[in-house]
């Protein structure tokens, strides 16, 4: 079972996509990620994307936490439905679910938002390649804000990510098979600390 871990939305349930297309991030992940974000103030009032979604269990936690605006991208046609599903049983505001692969997405128009994306979360399932991964941070890197806070989660067993400019500060924590990178692009504005 996958849920709200906290916020506004807390406790509530969320459906899994069908088939192992996706790998949820566990509660345990969830919790520990958030609380570390929340104390950096990366989440309130934010502007989040949410790459490689899923059910979109780490857009709608940043959702029932208070960002305002989540944009949720996922290209497998099961699993952007059940993150559509999942949007529309949370009923939080300001989430929005795009079907459609995360390089085409973030090479449109849609992915530009005005003043930059303030937390990306990059959850891509296991067999996508470190080389891909790469391609999207930096491709993703113009479309950031000042300060802006770049999650990647990936197994353990691979290499780091390859940050592109304007990334300063990178930190690593492991979860057992779960390795989870936090990067702050360039210097946090005033009342934001590091994650």
């Amino acid at each position: 079972m996958t849920r709200i871990v906290a916020g506004a939305a807390g406790g509530r349930r969320l459906k899994v996509p069908p088939g192992e297309t996706t790998r949820p991030t566990s509660d345990r992940v969830r919790e520990a990620l958030f609380s570390a974000l929340e104390a950096a103030g990366a989440v309130a009032g934010a502007r989040v994307l949410d790459l490689y979604a899923g059910s979109g269990a780490l857009g709608l936690e940043a959702a029932s936490r208070g960002a305002a605006q989540v944009v949720l991208v996922e290209a497998a046609r099961a699993a952007a439905a059940t993150a559509r599903a999942n949007a529309g049983a949370v009923g939080l505001p300001g989430v929005r679910v795009v079907a459609d692969r995360v390089e085409r997405f973030l090479a449109s128009p849609a992915a530009a938002v005005d003043g930059g994306w303030d937390l990306v979360l990059v959850d891509p399932p296991y067999a996508v390649a470190s080389e891909e991964v790469t391609a999207v941070l930096a491709a993703l890197a113009p479309l950031l804000a000042p300060g802006a806070v770049v999650v990647v989660e990936r197994s353990s067993r691979t290499a780091p990510p390859a940050w592109p400019e304007p990334v300063t500060d990178v930190r690593e924590r492991r979860y057992g098979e779960t390795t989870v990178w936090v990067a702050t692009c360039a210097p946090p504005g005033p009342g934001t600390t590091a994650v």
